[in-house]
């Protein structure tokens, strides 16, 4: 008897899923759980920080605060200490040779700071202008900031040669100046300014940069707009440059500043503070005071004073140049 073929259809042709083991079967939470397990593997902001932070710790604060503590010490840098109270304030307040490195190294600030933004301003304006050889006078007038101050120091004591032929004195005699040739560091009244006159060489081409960057934001169309008007140089640079140079001013002044007040380097590697005291800075004092006196209470309390000179000096100041920025 024939028999008819089943009849197939395109459902009954597909082979049946195996059932799945329920114990098998995916967590509905397992992508949550790892993005979970993955953000908790995670370092932590703070994790990077710490680090950074331990080092600060040892290398600046601590040493910060133990020489506030040391300043109201009579420690020697040997052995044990007793507290002296404002002993050591008391003798900086008594001590002439301290009290006249205040007045010096308040004088080689000015004088640094002036003549130094000055330089560094008109550098910039050469450099900015369109000439063929601006890359080069550029580098030529930074590469100065970027050695030593100690070897800049023993490279302008020869300069300072008090021999008739060599170095400076030298060059007068070639000039036909003769009579202008000076004991530049061993004359206590030109000492201080001698060296003024090498900082402000070493650090010049550091403000023409600075300098040299605040001219280069400076919209061309505004000159352009003035010249239609007629302005000419000094009034295009009286009314549109200078007061869009305020914040590169802002920034060259306070760091001049900073530098001057606790400038160290350059004296004591040209003069070591003479001759007698007349080229000794507050830096040159507290060093002396440490390391050949053996004084280490009270040459940190003369770093605690200049710390705190220079802050007041560095606040004030930016506080002042701020408020010339917006008004400028």
């Amino acid at each position: 008897m024939n028999t008819l073929p089943e009849r197939t259809t395109p459902d009954s042709r597909r082979p049946s899923p195996a059932r799945a083991d329920p114990r098998e079967r995916p967590d509905p939470r397992g992508p949550v759980r790892n993005a979970r397990w993955r953000r908790d593997a995670t370092v932590p902001p703070w994790g990077f920080v710490v680090p950074a932070l331990l080092v600060y710790a040892v290398v600046v604060l601590y040493p910060s605060l133990a020489g506030v503590v040391y300043a109201f010490t009579d420690w020697s840098g040997i052995g044990g200490f007793s507290f002296v109270g404002l002993d050591n304030f008391r003798t900086l307040l008594d001590d002439r040779r301290a009290l006249e490195s205040v007045s010096n190294t308040l004088l080689l600030t000015v004088a640094v700071v002036v003549v130094q933004n000055a330089v560094g301003l008109l550098l910039a304006l050469g450099v900015h202008a369109n000439i063929r050889s601006r890359s080069l006078l550029r580098v030529i007038f930074f590469a100065p900031a970027v050695v030593s101050p100690v070897m800049v120091a023993f490279l302008w004591k020869y300069v300072y040669n008090p021999d008739d032929g060599a170095g400076l004195n030298g060059i007068l005699g070639a000039l036909g100046l003769g009579g202008l040739r000076q004991d530049w560091l061993g004359d206590p009244s030109l000492a201080l300014w001698s060296v003024a006159a090498m900082v402000v060489w070493q650090y010049a081409g550091y403000s023409m940069v600075i300098f040299l960057a605040g001219l280069q934001g400076v919209p061309a169309e505004l000159h352009e707009a003035a010249r239609i008007d007629g302005a000419g140089t000094w009034q295009r640079f009286r009314y549109v440059t200078w007061p869009l140079l305020a914040p590169a001013l802002t920034v060259n002044l306070m760091l001049s500043t900073i530098g001057g007040l606790k400038l160290f380097d350059q004296v004591y590697a040209a003069t070591n503070g003479g001759p007698g005291t007349s080229s000794e800075t507050l830096s040159t004092v507290l060093y002396k005071e440490a390391f050949v006196y053996g004084k280490f209470g009270y040459s940190t309390a003369v770093a605690l004073v200049l710390a705190l000179f220079v802050a007041a000096v560095s606040l004030v100041q930016l506080r002042y140049l701020r408020a010339r920025e917006v008004t400028a």
